[in-house]
């Protein structure tokens, strides 16, 4: 069996592998809707959303505690067992995250950990071990209202820009207004990066922090310094680097975006996860931003919505979770075998 000093750095690179895919995958979340609307080019876009990635990394950690502590009751299994059940949660998610990414499709990485953690947890210990409470209180009601959230706020803001434009312009707007709101989606966009990092970064905080306290390097539950900064600084890495194709799903192929419409979705999709980053609601960034740049074009025309796309994503966000509770149960089947007998 390997040591647990062994086991905390094979789930230190894990969770690290984990957070790089994360930036890989929702990078599309902050700027696919700048680049499409040719607000920034591609390469400042993308330096723009890691720095700011790395920034949200380092503002709160309650996400960190419900994915850490709120979703399997580690102390209640051996520490060994509790260590298998963070790799399986791991791999789970990225191996889903890995595939989706590779199609294109923007799906919800969090979920994804969720998923993993609990297919592992319930082998692990059954039932008994899974913390329902926090799960139905703040990661199923994230998952159910998170894309009407992003809908609302997206529309919200379109529907209020709009009305500032008619009130002070009195007609269409002009190449000059195009301009301010490509300017003004530097700032959303930043918003939005900001706001991914505070969310999305959390999670990896959260298994990392776990283990060191099942290994009993920590006594209690706390994010150290050095987990936020390589958190953050990979998520920032795979943002940079990598998720091309969803930005292309997000940016062009959801919704015929203009500069309006982006501005609208990126800083009601900010908002929004802002909010629920606070009160430490692990929420799908993807689903908030897909769902606000529907609602951000929705009450100007429909047809400027490629509904094919719209379903391609759902079907993705409602098979995520049992598909990577599937992963993450059979990695953990497996490492039990491999590390400990």
């Amino acid at each position: 069996m390997l040591s647990f000093l062994a086991l905390l750095v094979l789930i230190v690179f894990l969770a690290l592998l984990y957070n790089f895919l994360n930036g890989a995958n929702d990078s599309a979340n902050a700027i696919a809707t700048v680049i499409a609307t040719k607000a920034l080019t591609p390469l400042k876009a993308l330096a723009l959303a890691s720095v700011f990635n790395l920034a949200g990394a380092f503002v709160v950690t309650a996400v960190a505690r419900t994915i850490g502590k709120g979703i399997v009751s580690l102390p209640d299994l051996e520490p060994e067992i509790a260590f298998m059940v963070l790799i399986g949660g791991l791999l789970g998610a990225i191996i889903w995250t890995a595939i989706c990414t590779w199609l294109g499709i923007p799906i919800s990485v969090t979920h994804s950990l969720v998923g993993g953690l609990l297919g592992a947890g319930l082998l692990a210990g059954g039932f008994e071990v899974i913390q329902w409470t926090v799960l139905t209180n703040k990661v199923f009601i994230a998952i159910a209202l998170g894309p009407f959230i992003g809908f609302a706020a997206g529309a919200f803001i379109f529907i209020v820009t709009n009305w500032v434009l008619h009130f002070f312009f009195k007609k269409t707007p002009t190449p000059a207004t195009e301009r301010v709101f490509k300017k003004l989606q530097i700032i959303s966009s930043s918003f939005m990066a900001f706001s991914h990092g505070m969310n999305d970064t959390q999670n990896a905080m959260g298994v990392i922090t776990a283990a060191l306290v099942v290994g009993g390097y920590i006594p209690f539950f706390y994010v150290l310094w050095w987990v936020k900064l390589m958190c953050g600084s990979v998520m920032a890495l795979g943002t940079f680097l990598l998720g091309w194709r969803v930005i292309k799903t997000v940016g062009w192929r959801l919704a015929k975006l203009e500069p309006k419409h982006g501005f609208s979705a990126e800083t009601g999709a900010g908002l929004a996860i802002t909010g629920v980053s606070l009160i430490g609601m692990p929420v799908s960034t993807t689903h908030v931003l897909a769902s606000a740049v529907v609602g951000g074009t929705f009450f100007q025309s429909l047809r400027r919505i490629r509904w094919s796309e719209v379903g391609r994503m759902v079907t993705a966000w409602v098979i995520t979770i049992p598909l990577s509770a599937v992963f993450g149960g059979v990695v953990y089947f497996v490492a039990v075998r491999v590390l400990i007998c």
